[in-house]
C-alpha cells in the first residue's frame, strides 16, 4: 500500500528528463573484502580487510598525563585572584558611590534644619549667644572677678 502512494505522489514527476551535469559524477561502488559475490572491475574501490581495528584493552587511552596541570592551576589561580580583586573593587566603588549619596542627602536635611539626624531623635541645640546684660553692677562684679582671677 505503501508503494502505491509512493506511485501515486511521484507519478507527475516520473516522465520529467533530468539533465545530467558533466561536473558531477557517481562514485565508484565499494567493496569490501568479505562479499566475493560481486564481480570486480578496475574501477571499483578495494577496502582493507580491517579500516581501524580496535585494540583488546581499552585502558591506556584513560590514562590522563598531569604535564599540564600545574600550568592549568597557576592560569585558574590567577584568573580567580583577578576576578575577586575586580569583585573587591567594584563593591567597594558601589559602597562609596552609596555612602556619597546617603551624605548628600543628609548635608541637603541639615542645611534646612540645622542639627538633624535622621537616625536618632531630634534635639534642640542651643546656640550660642553672646547675651549683653543689662544690670551695670552685673558687669561690674564680672569685671572685678576678672581681674581677680587674672592675678
Amino acid at each position: 500500500m505503501l508503494d502505491q502512494t509512493a506511485e501515486s505522489q511521484y507519478a507527475a514527476a516520473a516522465h520529467v528528463p533530468l539533465i545530467r551535469s558533466p561536473g558531477l559524477r557517481v562514485p565508484p561502488p565499494v567493496r569490501s573484502t568479505s562479499s566475493s559475490s560481486t564481480t570486480l572491475t578496475c574501477s571499483q574501490v578495494h577496502l582493507p580487510p580491517d579500516i581501524h581495528p580496535l585494540p583488546d584493552s581499552v585502558t591506556p587511552y584513560f590514562v590522563y598525563p598531569y604535564t599540564l596541570e600545574p600550568h592549568i592551576l597557576t592560569v585558574e589561580s590567577s584568573r580567580r585572584m583577578t576576578l575577586a580583586a575586580h569583585t573587591a573593587r567594584r563593591e567597594a566603588y558601589l559602597r562609596a558611590r552609596e555612602d556619597e549619596r546617603e551624605w548628600r542627602r543628609k548635608e541637603a536635611l541639615r542645611r534646612v534644619a540645622p542639627g538633624f539626624n535622621p537616625t536618632a531623635t531630634l534635639v534642640p541645640v542651643r546656640a550660642e549667644v553672646n547675651e549683653v546684660k543689662t544690670d551695670v553692677m552685673d558687669q561690674l562684679v564680672d569685671q572685678l572677678a576678672k581681674m581677680e582671677n587674672s592675678s
